[in-house]
């Protein structure tokens, strides 16, 4: 069998982390396992409030993530040890689990959110 290249687009995901006026996260997956991400999180927008109540209220973000900020401001607190990191448009990030975060400012938040084969999203 000839390997083939996929691709997938965000404007039909697989799934949708429906966050309703503050935002969401489209879910796209390939044949092969690899997940892709597009968040988008409106001004006001916290984890608190808007995700961890549709991930069964965990005390905090139970995932890692590997991503690229296209735009916005994003503070993230790794709650163990109160350290904030803000991420901003043009970087890349690794962020552990044990965290929370937060929209910081007046512009909307987008994200791409990469996972591989096997990975935690």
């Amino acid at each position: 069998m000839t390997p083939q290249i996929e691709t997938r687009r965000f404007e039909y995901p697989d799934d949708r982390l429906d966050m309703k006026a503050q935002g969401g996260i489209d879910i796209v997956k390939t044949a092969q396992g690899s997940t892709g991400m597009h968040a988008v999180f409106e001004p006001g927008w916290t984890w608190e409030a808007d995700e961890k109540p549709l991930l069964g209220s965990p005390d905090t973000c139970p995932m890692h993530h590997t991503g690229y900020c296209l735009s916005g401001r994003l503070v993230v607190r790794m709650v163990e040890s109160g350290q904030e990191t803000p991420i901003t448009k043009g970087d890349f990030f690794e962020i552990p689990p044990g965290h929370d975060a937060w929209v910081d400012g007046d512009e909307r938040v987008e994200l791409i959110l990469f996972e591989a084969p096997g990975g935690h999203a």
